[in-house]
């Protein structure tokens, strides 16, 4: 993979890391705890837990998400980015423009999923 390409997906991948920092920032208080004293009606109050339970579901796959590209710009500083971390072969750039955090070749993540 060239140099130009290496940049590019780097550049991407903290584009993403930004974006998904301002999501968990902004969605910090949607998933606050619903204070149950409050004078609302009982299905208002379940519409409340609700919603800060999609919100809880979305900030925690918001923070895998980030996990995720910190390990890939840690394998663009090692030289290892575009490399399968299982079989050791290289990620097809398509895959990578799709999902630039992606450690896995298409092969190798099928295979995870299947277990």
């Amino acid at each position: 993979m060239s140099t130009a390409d290496i940049r590019k997906f780097k550049d991407a991948l903290l584009a993403r890391r930004v974006e998904l920092e301002k999501q968990l920032t902004s969605s910090a208080e949607s998933a606050a705890a619903v204070d149950l004293d409050q004078p609302i009606g009982r299905l208002s109050r379940m519409d409340a837990m609700q919603q800060q339970q999609m919100t809880l579901a979305g900030r925690r796959i918001a923070e895998q998400r980030l996990q995720q590209i910190a390990a890939a710009l840690e394998r663009i500083a090692t030289d290892a980015y575009g490399i399968c971390v299982d079989c050791e072969e290289e990620i097809d750039p398509a895959r990578l423009r799709a999902r630039p955090e992606s450690p896995f070749c298409v092969d190798c993540q099928e295979r995870r999923e299947r277990r």
